[in-house]
C-alpha cells in the first residue's frame, strides 16, 4: 500500500464533479489505503462527506470501465453487497474520476481470524451475480499459462500486465525459477469454462473496511467483473502466510478447491504470484521480490501436498 504524497485532483475534476453531484466540492485531505490510486475525503456542500478517487486517463475505454465498475456496484449492493454506494462518475479531458459514500472506518492493518471467518461469507454473495462481462478467470489463466486466447477481449490494462508478466523470468535466476516451476504447474490446463460469480478481483486487506474489529465495507471494486469467486478467495490465501494463520490458510484452500478444483487452483494461485512479483518488480521494492519468490514456493508447496492428500 502506497504511502507517499498524493497529488490533489486538478480544478477541472472538482468542477467536473460539482456539475454531476450538484454540489461544491472541497477537498479534506487524502484517505489511507487504495493501492491503484489516490482515494480523497472530501465534503459536499450540504451534505455529507464523501471519497473521491481521480486518476489520469490512461486509454480511451477508461470511462467506460468506470461506468462498468458503478454498474456492478449498483447491482451488488441489491444483493447485500458490502461496498459503498457510488454518488457519481465522470471524466476530463486527462482524469477520471468517481465519488462514493464515506465511511468512517480505517482499512485492516492484515487479516486475522475473524476477518477472513467474516469475509467468507461476502465473498459467497458472489456467487451466481456476474453482471458485466469481464471474465477474471479466462484472464488468469492466460495469465498462469502463458496463452493467448483469440476468443476474449482483454482490456487495455489487462494486456499490458500480461506483456509485462511475459517479461519476468528476465529479472533474475530466482524469478525464472519461480515462473517456470508456475508454468509446470499449470501446463496441459484447458481454458476454463465460463463462471456466473461477481469477482472483486483485488481483495486485499487495504480494501476491506474494518471498525472495532468489524468488517463494515468492501472497497476498491473499480476492476470488478466475473469469474470465480475462488478469485477472490485466492488473494485472501495470499495474504494469510503468517503461522498464527496457518490453519485458516488451509481452510481457504479447502474452499478452493471445492470450487474449481486442484488444476483450477493452481491457475489462480499462479496468476496472484506473477501478478505480486510483476508489482514488486515494476515498483522498484527489490525487498519484496525475495519475499514474494519465498512465498510463491510456499504456496505452491501447499498446493501440492493438498493434492496428494
Amino acid at each position: 500500500m502506497s504511502r507517499s504524497a498524493r497529488p490533489e485532483p486538478p480544478p477541472d475534476v472538482l468542477n467536473d464533479v460539482a456539475g454531476v453531484v450538484g454540489a461544491e466540492v472541497t477537498l479534506l485531505g487524502p484517505l489511507q489505503g487504495g493501492v491503484n490510486g489516490g482515494a480523497m475525503r472530501v465534503q459536499l456542500a450540504g451534505r455529507a462527506h464523501a471519497v473521491l478517487k481521480a486518476v489520469p486517463r490512461a486509454h480511451p475505454t477508461h470511462l467506460d470501465e468506470t461506468l462498468r465498475a458503478q454498474r456492478v456496484v449498483e447491482h451488488m449492493r441489491r444483493c447485500g453487497y458490502p461496498t459503498p454506494a457510488w454518488l457519481g462518475a465522470g471524466a476530463t479531458a486527462t482524469h477520471v474520476w468517481h465519488l462514493m459514500d464515506f465511511v468512517d472506518a480505517k482499512p485492516a492493518p492484515e487479516l486475522t481470524p475473524s476477518l477472513v471467518e467474516q469475509l467468507i461469507p461476502i465473498v459467497e454473495l458472489q456467487a451466481g451475480q456476474a453482471s458485466e462481462p469481464y471474465d477474471h478467470w479466462s484472464y488468469a489463466w492466460r495469465v498462469a499459462t502463458g496463452q493467448e486466447s483469440a476468443d476474449v477481449t482483454e482490456t487495455p490494462e489487462q494486456s499490458s500486465l500480461r506483456r509485462s508478466v511475459a517479461r519476468l523470468p528476465a529479472h533474475s535466476s530466482a524469478v525464472s525459477a519461480l515462473v517456470d516451476r508456475l508454468r509446470l504447474r499449470c501446463a496441459g490446463v484447458p481454458p476454463p469454462p465460463e463462471a456466473p460469480d461477481m469477482v472483486h478481483a483485488d481483495l486485499n486487506p487495504g480494501n476491506v473496511l474494518v471498525r472495532d474489529g468489524v468488517v463494515v465495507a468492501v472497497v476498491d471494486i473499480g476492476n470488478a467483473g466475473s469469474g470465480t469467486r475462488a478469485t477472490d478467495l485466492t488473494t485472501l490465501a495470499w495474504n494469510t502466510f503468517q503461522d498464527s494463520l496457518d490453519v485458516t490458510r488451509r481452510q481457504l484452500w479447502t474452499r478452493i478447491l471445492a470450487l474449481v478444483g486442484w488444476e483450477g487452483a493452481a491457475v489462480l494461485a499462479a496468476a496472484q504470484i506473477l501478478h505480486m512479483l510483476e508489482v514488486s518488480i515494476r515498483n522498484g521494492d527489490n525487498h519484496l521480490a525475495p519475499e514474494v519468490i519465498e512465498r510463491g514456493h510456499r504456496a505452491l508447496d501447499e498446493l501440492d501436498a493438498l493434492r496428494i492428500a
